[in-house]
């Protein structure tokens, strides 16, 4: 392009004059600098292309990674769920009546606990390279209070289960076990302990005021992976259209 414009310049110019030559020379200037544009614009579209290439393949990781994160938080809140109605069925039994064949099942759905360790490495990928690089204001601040702040808490909540876990039911299991099948059953050589002990009664009361909590928390990550979600799906389909 620039060598035809140099062939106009050239028709153009039909003397010797320094006048012309200097305007030449300053068409030739302006050719170099159009030319240099042109570089610096393709350059830019290239890298705006690049940066929308990684863009559209850490979104597909992310996506997944949270698909992963939702199910195992749906599995750990119905494990919680379950916890707290069980709590709820051995505290409304009446002091001193006879423990029915369930309360084995109960006290296997209470005394356990699990973990919750987030897919974090496609996000870790992208904060290395910059959450700018999302085009969307709304993901990046999303997608950060989930990753930097409720996952974390979801975690921390999880991980008071397992302390209770270890500080109150091991130590009440050491005393004797029957039979202990972990997350499906437990059966105590005095299962009418519970019925009858405020200190038995008590560590149900906690133990189901720490999951309560910890679904409280699990919902509200639920809450943010969803709406993370349809906006990497809404991303995702520009290209698309």
């Amino acid at each position: 392009m620039l060598i035809f414009f140099r062939k106009v310049r050239q028709k153009l110019i039909p003397g010797n004059s320094t006048a012309k030559y200097l305007g030449y020379a300053l068409g030739e200037i302006v050719l170099v600098v159009i030319g240099i544009l042109i570089a610096l614009g393709i350059n830019n579209w290239s890298e705006q292309r690049k940066s929308r290439v990684f863009e559209k393949e850490i979104l597909v990781q992310i996506r997944e990674n949270l698909r992963k994160d939702k199910d195992n938080l749906k599995n750990i809140i119905a494990n919680a769920n379950r916890a707290v109605q069980c709590s709820e069925k051995i505290l409304a039994l009446e002091r001193g009546s006879p423990p029915p064949d369930s309360l084995k099942y109960w006290l296997g759905s209470i005394a356990q606990f699990d973990r919750f360790q987030p897919l974090t490495n496609a996000y870790e990928v992208l904060k290395s390279r910059g959450l700018d690089l999302l085009s969307d204001k709304e993901l990046r601040f999303l997608m950060g209070t989930y990753y930097d702040d409720q996952a974390h808490i979801i975690s921390n909540a999880n991980e008071d289960l397992k302390q209770t876990f270890v500080e109150d039911w091991v130590p009440l299991m050491r005393q004797g076990v029957v039979e202990f099948k972990f997350k499906e059953y437990l059966i105590l050589p005095d299962e009418q302990a519970f019925l009858a002990s405020d200190k038995l009664r008590n560590i149900l009361i906690l133990n189901q005021s720490n999951y309560d909590g910890s679904i409280q928390y699990m919902g509200e990550g639920l809450q943010l992976i969803n709406k993370v979600l349809e906006i990497v799906e809404r991303e995702l389909a520009k290209d698309e259209l």
